[in-house]
C-alpha cells in the first residue's frame, strides 16, 4: 500500500474513524498502478507483440479490437513518454518486451526514484517546467531523427504532460513558459483544461506535433489518466467525443486553435503580462501550421489506449473496501473545481448537517469525492498543496464532531509543487486526513490554521499534528476525498 505514515495518521483524534479513512484512501491509491495493467495488457508471443484490447479502448473507437504487431514487420521498438509515475508503465514494458526493446525515453517528476533500466530518464519540473523538461525533449526527439516505416513506437502520457512534456516553439524560451506558466496557474489559479488550450500552441511536441515527428513509425498512444474523462465528469464520453475536445493528451489530435489559446488568456485578464514571445507566436499562428486534427490523427490509424479507468479500477476498489467494512459508499462529486478551502467549507457543512439531521445522507456513509481543487495564491509563497487546504478548511467547518473523518490525497502521491524541507518529512505532501478533533490538537500547539489558509502554508502545520499525509509518487487520476460519517 502507498500511504507510507499510517501509523501517525491513526494514532490521534478519532482514532476508529481515521483508520476506516486512511484504509479507503490508500486503497484508491493502490488500484491505480499502471505496472499491473500493462502487464495484464501488453504480451510478446510467436515474435508478435500483441495488446489485449478488453479493458483498454475507448467506447465507440473505429479501430477496436485486439492489435497485433508482427515483429517480422519492425526493425526496431521504441517506448517513449511522460508523465507523473510514467516509470510505472514504462518499467512494466522493458520487463513485457525485454530484449524486443530498442530503447526509449521518459520524463517523471522531480523526486521520483529512477526505477527504469534500459529506456533512459529525465526527472524534470511539474507544475512549473524547467530547463530539465526540455532536455528530456531533445532525447526524446533525437529518436525521431533516422525513424522509418520499420520502426514501433509506443507513447505514454498521462496527467504531468502538460509541463513535463515541454519543448518551446518558435522564439519562445522555456523562461518565458515557465513565467507564464507560474502566472497563470500559481498566482491566477486558471485551472489546467484552461490552461492546456494555451500550452497545445506554443511546443514543438503538444497538439499532434510529436506524432508527426515520429511519422512514418507505427505509434501506439497510450495513456495513464483517464480519456473517458476528459471534460465530461459525469458522462463516459466516447473516442470521437474526447478528440474533439482533447487538450490533453499531446500525441493525438485536438479541436483547440490559435484563437482558443489567445481568447483564455484575455479571459483570465493576462494579456499584457503574457511574454511577448508567446503572444507573438499566438497571432503569427495559421490553420496550416495549427494542432493536428482529428481527420489528419484518423488518417494515421494508429491505436490509442487507456491503461486506467476510473470507474473500472479507484472507485470499485474503494467502494469494495468500504463494503467489507460495512459501510455504504456514495459519490458526492465526482468532479469538483473550485477555491480548495470553499469546497473544504462545503463539504464540512455537508457533513455536519448529516451527522446531526441524517440529510442529506444518513450514516453511517462513505462519501467519495474526485476532480482538482484549485489554489489562488497571488503573492503568497506558503508551501502546501489544494488537498490540504481543502482538508483544513473542512476541519474548521466540523470543530468537536466525534463523528466525522474527512481525507483527501491527489492520486500521483504529491500534492502541490513541493518544496516542504522538515525533518521527517517528504518534499511534498500527498494530502491530509482531519476530523473534530484537529483544530484542539494545533491550537494546543500554537498552530494557527486559519493563517496556515491565509498564507497557504498548509504542509507544515498538517505534518506538526500528524495529519499530512505522505506516500510514495504514482500515476495521478486527479484527487480522491473520503468523507466518513460514523
Amino acid at each position: 500500500m502507498r500511504i507510507k505514515n499510517k501509523t501517525m495518521l491513526i494514532n490521534h483524534g478519532n482514532k476508529a474513524g481515521r483508520e476506516i479513512v486512511a484504509e479507503l484512501l490508500d486503497t484508491g491509491l493502490d488500484a491505480l498502478d499502471p505496472y499491473l495493467r500493462v502487464k495484464q495488457f501488453v504480451r510478446v508471443v510467436d515474435n508478435k507483440i500483441i495488446l489485449d484490447d478488453r479493458g483498454y479502448e475507448m467506447a465507440g473507437d473505429p479501430h477496436a479490437g485486439k492489435a497485433v504487431y508482427d515483429l517480422r514487420d519492425y526493425d526496431r521498438v521504441f517506448v517513449v513518454g511522460a508523465a507523473k509515475g510514467v516509470q510505472r508503465a514504462a518499467l512494466a514494458m522493458e520487463e513485457v518486451l525485454g530484449d524486443v526493446l530498442t530503447a526509449g525515453h521518459v520524463i517523471a517528476k522531480h523526486g521520483e526514484e529512477i526505477i527504469l533500466k534500459k529506456i533512459g530518464v529525465t526527472l524534470a519540473g511539474h507544475p512549473v517546467p524547467d530547463e530539465c523538461c526540455v532536455e528530456g525533449c531533445r532525447k526524446i526527439e533525437a529518436l525521431t531523427k533516422d525513424i522509418t516505416s520499420r520502426d514501433l513506437v509506443f507513447m505514454i502520457s498521462g496527467s504531468g504532460c502538460g509541463s513535463l512534456l515541454t519543448y518551446p516553439a518558435g522564439d519562445i524560451t522555456i523562461d518565458d513558459i515557465a513565467r507564464f506558466t507560474y502566472m497563470m496557474q500559481i498566482e491566477k489559479g486558471v485551472p489546467t483544461s484552461d490552461l492546456n488550450h494555451v500550452r497545445t500552441h506554443i511546443d514543438r511536441f503538444k497538439g499532434g506535433r510529436i506524432t508527426r515527428m515520429f511519422k512514418p513509425a507505427t505509434m501506439v498512444h497510450m495513456t495513464t489518466a483517464d480519456p473517458s474523462k476528459l471534460n465530461s465528469p459525469v458522462l463516459r464520453m466516447k473516442y470521437f467525443e474526447m478528440l474533439a475536445v482533447n487538450n490533453f493528451f499531446p500525441s493525438i489530435a485536438t479541436g483547440a486553435t490559435y484563437e482558443d489559446a489567445i481568447n483564455v488568456i484575455k479571459k483570465w485578464d493576462a494579456w499584457e503580462e503574457t511574454p511577448e514571445s508567446i503572444k507573438n507566436h499566438l497571432l503569427s499562428g495559421t490553420p496550416e501550421n495549427d494542432n493536428m486534427s482529428i481527420d489528419e490523427f484518423e488518417s494515421l490509424h494508429d491505436r490509442f489506449f487507456g491503461l486506467i479507468f476510473k470507474d473500472m479500477s479507484v472507485y470499485p476498489a474503494v467502494r469494495k473496501k468500504a463494503r467489507e467494512m460495512g459501510l455504504k459508499c456514495l459519490m458526492l462529486n465526482e468532479y469538483m473545481s473550485a477555491e480548495a478551502r470553499e469546497a473544504g467549507n462545503v463539504n464540512g457543512l455537508m457533513a455536519l448537517n448529516a451527522e446531526r439531521c441524517s440529510e442529506p445522507f444518513e450514516p453511517p456513509v462513505v462519501l467519495m469525492t474526485s476532480g482538482e481543487n484549485i489554489v489562488t495564491v497571488g503573492s503568497e509563497m506558503g508551501v502546501g498543496g489544494r488537498n490540504q487546504e481543502y482538508c483544513i478548511a473542512a476541519a474548521l467547518k466540523i470543530v468537536g464532531s466525534k463523528r466525522i473523518v474527512i481525507g483527501a490525497v491527489d492520486t500521483d502521491g504529491t500534492d502541490g509543487p513541493g518544496g516542504f524541507l522538515y525533518p521527517g518529512a517528504p518534499e511534498c505532501l500527498s494530502g491530509a486526513i482531519v476530523d473534530g478533533e484537529t483544530l484542539r490538537e494545533a491550537e494546543e500547539q500554537g498552530i494557527d490554521l486559519w493563517a496556515a489558509l491565509k498564507t497557504h502554508a498548509t504542509s507544515e502545520p498538517l505534518w506538526k499534528i500528524g495529519c499530512g499525509v505522505a506516500a510514495t509518487p504514482g500515476v495521478s487520476a486527479l484527487d480522491l476525498g473520503i468523507i466518513l460519517i460514523q
